[in-house]
């Protein structure tokens, strides 16, 4: 299903102070790929034969290795001390995500020939690294035993496959943000930045699309599938010939257009004159592109998509787009919450959107018409919404974005979608985070973001954090859910 997301293979290359045994890299390398073996997918990692000793030669030479074995990420393993000048190098001139790990010495009853100093040697690591202006990922403590590398390494994985997917990702959007909804602005400075490409269209540019796909022959396969997925809940079955050739047209596009990038994500318009001249909302397309890995943002919600695509990455997973939407009324709360749940009403709030959430992600799902369009317009060139309460489970909450002068921020904060009944309408959760109220008010209204907030389902915090880190957001502007005792900057201390 994810196949819009790279597959990452990770050259591990040993390195070595000519000054320290040579076999204690050589022989921690390989005992940190049993480890590896052990636990994980062997095929996650290649096992350079080469050991940099203090030679700028042997850095070239692994560098080949490790690039005809088909490498798209790097783990630099000090088995030693290392050599500090040929592994950054090594680091520098390799084109991709890249970690450093240390090891620790195995036992107290071989601390004469049997140390390696590696504790000491990732010191002038980082500092040479730094000198260098070089990213690279350091875990939190990055000196173990082979087990415990093993682990660091797995925990690389999903931070590698983000790196590399926003390296070769394109955005495609249909035209400009609806009115209204100027908390959606996209400086696309910061994406090229990234090195995310971004293909700007017009609605009219889409809908000429659509109309060349009226009658093709592939459409009463996809409304089969439509009808599959759907079962019980196809309310609109009238709608979905429509659905089908617009999600036709939007997969063609993206093959015709991604051009040289190996990975696509859209942002896409869905009012305010999306539904008068197309005849129906585009949600529950939406919904199943992204269920199929290609993220689709409403409302043209550019950062909003690259944010999803960055949580699909990670994740492995479908992710979905939700407002911050509502607040949950005190008699639910009392009702539902306050007795069975270790939150505080303020913990929590509704996300919310007319119906891009996956089918899998639902726990029950019903094609409707969008209610707060059909207020307004007839309720027939509204349908196209997939309904439903979100399902219950860990949840992580973040959002990166450009400010409208092209500096860089993000947030991340993990809780748990409730299993408490909405009673509302639309592709809808009950969510509780953790000090979400001081979280909204100090981090979400005093930092200025959007209402759009990206899902990934599950806790996904730990590798998010360490994408912003690496993508170059100031650790100032990386902001997460503090604990009580933890004030923000903006907070009163008097309340």
């Amino acid at each position: 299903m994810m196949n819009n997301i790279p597959k990452v293979k990770v050259g591990l290359v040993a390195v070595s102070r000519d000054c320290f045994p040579e076999s204690l890299s050589v022989n921690r390398r390989k005992a940190l790929v049993e480890a590896y073996q052990n636990k994980y997918d062997i095929e996650d990692i290649y096992e350079c034969p080469i050991c940099i000793v203090e030679s700028e030669i042997h850095m070239i030479q692994a560098l080949k290795d490790i690039k005809e074995a088909g490498c798209n990420a790097l783990c630099v393993y000090l088995g030693n001390f290392g050599p500090e000048i040929s592994e950054t190098l090594l680091a520098k001139h390799f084109d991709g995500p890249k970690m450093f790990l240390a090891a620790a010495e195995e036992t107290q009853n071989d601390l004469v020939q049997g140390r390696g100093d590696a504790y000491c040697g990732m010191l002038n690591a980082s500092y040479n690294l730094k000198l260098r202006n070089i990213g690279a990922y350091i875990p939190e403590y990055p000196v173990g035993d082979a087990e415990d590398c093993a682990d660091m390494l797995q925990e690389f994985l999903p931070v590698a496959r983000a790196i590399i997917g926003l390296s070769e990702l394109k955005i495609i959007s249909f035209g400009p943000r609806p009115l209204n909804f100027l908390a959606c602005n996209a400086p696309i400075k910061q994406l090229y930045n990234l090195g995310v490409e971004i293909e700007e269209n017009s609605e009219l540019d889409l809908f000429e699309a659509f109309n060349r796909h009226e009658g093709d022959e592939r459409i009463p396969a996809v409304v089969a599938d439509m009808e599959k997925e759907l079962g019980e809940g196809n309310k609109k079955p009238e709608i979905l010939q429509k659905l089908a050739q617009y999600e036709l047209t939007l997969l063609d596009w993206v093959e015709e257009h991604k051009g040289y990038r190996k990975f696509v994500a859209i942002a896409g318009k869905c009012w305010p004159a999306f539904q008068t001249q197309f005849g129906f909302v585009p949600c529950y397309v939406n919904s199943r592109l992204t269920g199929k890995g290609i993220p689709v943002s409403c409302e043209v919600d550019i950062y909003g998509v690259l944010s999803e695509y960055i949580g699909t990455c990670v994740s492995e997973d479908v992710v979905t787009l939700l407002d911050i939407n509502n607040s949950v009324p005190k008699d639910m709360y009392q009702e539902a919450i306050a007795d069975k749940f270790d939150y505080q009403h303020t913990d929590t709030f509704m996300g919310f959107h007319c119906g891009n959430t996956c089918s899998t992600k639902l726990c029950s799902h019903e094609m409707k018409h969008q209610m707060i369009m059909a207020r307004s317009l007839p309720v027939e060139v509204t349908n196209g919404t997939l309904e439903g309460d979100i399902v219950p489970g860990d949840i992580t909450f973040y959002r990166l974005q450009s400010t409208a002068d092209n500096q860089l921020r993000a947030y991340v904060a993990q809780g748990e979608v409730l299993p408490v009944a909405t009673q509302s309408f639309g592709g809808i959760g009950v969510f509780a985070i953790k000090e979400m109220g001081r979280f909204y008010r100090h981090v979400l209204i005093e930092k200025n973001y959007p209402h759009h907030g990206a899902v990934a389902f599950g806790h996904y915090g730990k590798s998010l954090y360490e994408v912003f880190k690496y993508i170059g957001v100031p650790i100032t502007d990386i902001d997460y859910n503090r604990p009580a005792y933890l004030p923000y900057v903006t907070e009163n201390p008097f309340k």
